[in-house]
């Protein structure tokens, strides 16, 4: 059994230079099971780069990154989610002309159980994927539209979707590239709802730039200011934190 006081992930002093820009430097980060840990910034604070490196997409130029103890800094994006770490994008990254089910069904596959020798089988034979996908669609509140074509979903159904996508792969931490943008308020309330169920079975790091809905859901936060952390606490210290006010949410001290 894992200790639940330990982080499922842990990043110390992560770092990556481009050329003489530094647009990570030396952060340290912690993702606990059964947390939302929100990252924010202005743009250009680091964040991208930030979940990019987390995936695998972007090599540190320095530092460490572990999952349950175990180094995995250079560990290639397949490699780490199939180790567990499952992540969303800024932008929607859905197959719209396939069906719901199918979606998930490919990332299931893809990821979770590849059997590239099987290439007579159809892939809607697969019953672990169709399992997983099914599962993961359910959690998501998207099962009743499995059947639907994708690029057919309102904007949240797909944001909701490609979140659905990410848990058919089965992951322990989720890295969420702002899952509510432009979302309605009615949207955001369904995704926050979802995230508030999924934080109680995985670590969840949550990049995002509508505040109101950071205070609400996040149970710590952590502030980028150009690529370095200033301020990382719970919800009510960084509201007041002065240098958060001055730094990101843009007001002056006095006195």
């Amino acid at each position: 059994m894992s200790d639940a006081s330990m982080p499922k992930l842990a990043v110390r002093h992560l770092t990556r230079r481009f050329g003489g820009l530094i647009a990570v430097n030396e952060v340290n980060l912690d993702l606990h099971p059964g947390e939302v840990h929100a990252v924010i910034g202005t743009n250009g604070a680091g964040k991208s780069t930030l979940i990019n490196m987390l995936s695998g997409e972007i090599a540190a130029s320095g530092g460490t990154i572990t999952l349950d103890g175990r180094d995995i800094t250079q560990m290639s994006q397949p490699q780490r989610a199939r180790a567990g770490i499952g992540r969303s994008y800024q932008r929607t990254t859905i197959f719209p002309e396939f069906s719901v089910l199918e979606n998930c069904r490919l990332t299931a596959q893809a990821q979770a159980h590849p059997r590239p020798w099987h290439i007579w089988q159809s892939a809607s034979g697969c019953a672990l994927s169709n399992e997983r996908a099914e599962a993961a669609l359910a959690r998501a509140g998207l099962l009743h539209w499995r059947h639907v074509q994708a690029g057919r979903l309102s904007h949240g159904a797909k944001r909701q979707l490609e979140v659905a996508m990410c848990l058919s792969t089965e992951p322990e931490v989720l890295l969420l590239d702002e899952p509510l943008a432009g979302m309605g308020a009615e949207e955001t309330e369904r995704m926050l709802a979802l995230l508030g169920e999924l934080k109680a079975h995985h670590a969840v790091l949550l990049v995002e730039h509508d505040m109101d809905a950071v205070f609400r859901i996040a149970d710590r936060i952590t502030v980028m200011v150009n690529g370095s952390v200033v301020a990382s606490g719970t919800p009510d210290a960084i509201r007041v934190d002065p240098v958060v006010r001055t730094a990101y949410l843009g007001e002056e001290q006095h006195g």
